[in-house]
């Protein structure tokens, strides 16, 4: 028990990037004119700048790297990442040929956080809103291609860790049911309150492997419920990172 619990502690330590298909941290921009024209966004020349620092003094945009990105639509626009840095700064193009840059503003203390953008003659204003990002997480396609990717990789895990372990097959259902509720509550509910997707990624691994327990009692004892959670997760966090980068242009 001591070797697997350092081994988890290790992969939280040098897994930094959480690059899999668990939620990411996002920040959703809703755009209110303060002007009389109100041009629709150019998502192409539009850009989100990180910066180091509160003067922006050490900055780089947030570039296209997997499903980190910043999308924008005719009205509104929404940023994903894998990390943030600590202060954030947009740069905005409109279809009439301007471009507004806005002030720096501090990144949110969690994954999910939704800021209203101002739209003035020659700038913008980004204030924080403590309004629910309006996009349920249970309506979004990359939810549910998220939880369909999981839910085929660590049942396939579960499927051979079964038949070198000679345990019986039955210990499947567990291991769908566990995925199911543990991945809903990380992208419904838990997103909300954290800033780390390795924390929900902990969440997920302790909640699925105390649900086999539970459904199993006399068929797997805890360690071994453990084993077959580590073993899905660390499945589904590695073929999952190289799966989110292929199918980001599709779900996104």
């Amino acid at each position: 028990m001591k070797k697997l619990l350092a081994f988890i502690l290790l992969f939280c330590a040098f897994s930094p990037l959480w690059a899999n298909v668990s939620p990411k941290p996002e920040m959703e921009f809703s755009f209110i004119y303060n002007t009389q024209a109100k041009p629709l966004i150019d998502p192409l020349h539009s850009e989100q700048i990180q910066c180091a620092d509160n003067q922006c003094i050490q900055s780089a945009p947030l570039g296209y790297y997997g499903i980190q990105k910043l999308y924008c639509g005719a009205g509104a626009c929404i940023s994903v990442a894998y990390e943030y840095d600590n202060f954030q700064k947009l740069i905005i193009a409109f279809t009439d040929g301007t471009k507004r840059e806005s002030n720096i503003f501090p990144a949110p203390d969690s994954l999910r956080s939704r800021f209203n953008v101002y739209v003035n003659e020659d700038s913008l204003t980004v204030e924080p809103t403590e309004v629910i990002p309006g996009t349920a997480s249970w309506t979004r396609t990359d939810a549910w291609v998220s939880l369909l990717i999981i839910l085929t990789l660590e049942m396939l895990a579960a499927l051979a860790y079964l038949i070198y372990a000679q345990k019986p097959f039955t210990v499947l259902y567990s291991v769908a049911v566990g995925n199911v509720l543990s991945t809903a509550a990380a992208w419904v509910i838990f997103v909300q309150f954290v800033k780390e997707t390795a924390l929900l990624w902990l969440f997920c691994l302790l909640a699925e492997a105390l649900i086999i327990r539970l459904m199993n009692p006399r068929k797997m004892p805890m360690k071994d419920a453990l084993t077959l959670s580590v073993t899905m997760n660390v499945t589904s966090y590695s073929l999952g990172m190289i799966i989110s980068f292929w199918l980001a242009p599709l779900i996104f």
